[in-house]
């Protein structure tokens, strides 16, 4: 982990996650390039682990999925707890990089109304996914499987889904080194898919 030192820029983003590095700010805004020793990853051809409440979700339909018509209201949705790493900065960039075509948004919409989402940057065959919320049961967790689908269907090899974490590890994410998580990314970045 090291300090950026100067305000982020799109090129300078996407170079560092060609590397595996990926910034988050600190809660004075100081922002600092992370790469973790442990990453959490998904494979999308190895699917993901839905539980069986989930599936009863999924059966209900209670929900539409979007693919980039909200980004400003979901990486808001993200930023909207008491510890974010998501600041101004950063929201100021990866809306930058929407625009340009890196980021996407991912969103779960009930009765007319943005209730969960997630976004992340694409690179090659790879997904870096940056963060999710919610604010019905399983919003997040709907626009995950339909994230996991797409990709796979779009032959995206690596969901890098960063540091492990309760959430995500219920989600069947895999444990890797930085070793492993290299030659995966190596080999995601050589293919050319289209996430949109």
């Amino acid at each position: 982990m090291y300090q950026t030192g100067q305000q982020l820029t799109p090129a300078q983003v996407i170079a560092a996650y060609r590397r595996g590095f990926f910034p988050m700010a600190e809660p004075d805004g100081t922002i600092f390039w992370h790469f973790p020793a442990v990453r959490a990853v998904f494979l999308p051809e190895l699917g993901m682990k839905i539980s069986r409440s989930l599936r009863q979700t999924l059966r209900k339909n209670l929900y539409e999925v979007r693919f980039n018509t909200a980004f400003a209201d979901v990486i808001a949705g993200c930023a909207d707890r008491e510890e974010t790493w998501i600041s101004p900065e950063i929201i100021r960039v990866y809306t930058e990089l929407h625009q340009m075509g890196y980021v996407h948004s991912v969103e779960s919409w009930h009765q007319g109304e943005l209730v969960g989402g997630l976004y992340g940057v694409t690179i090659g065959g790879v997904f870096f996914g940056e963060s999710m919320f919610t604010r019905m049961r399983d919003a997040s967790k709907v626009a995950f499987v339909a994230l996991m689908e797409r990709l796979r269907e779009r032959s995206f090899v690596l969901l890098d889904s960063q540091y492990p974490n309760h959430h995500t590890l219920s989600l069947g994410a895999h444990l890797v080194s930085s070793e492993e998580f290299q030659l995966l990314l190596a080999y995601g970045l050589q293919r050319q898919c289209q996430f949109p």
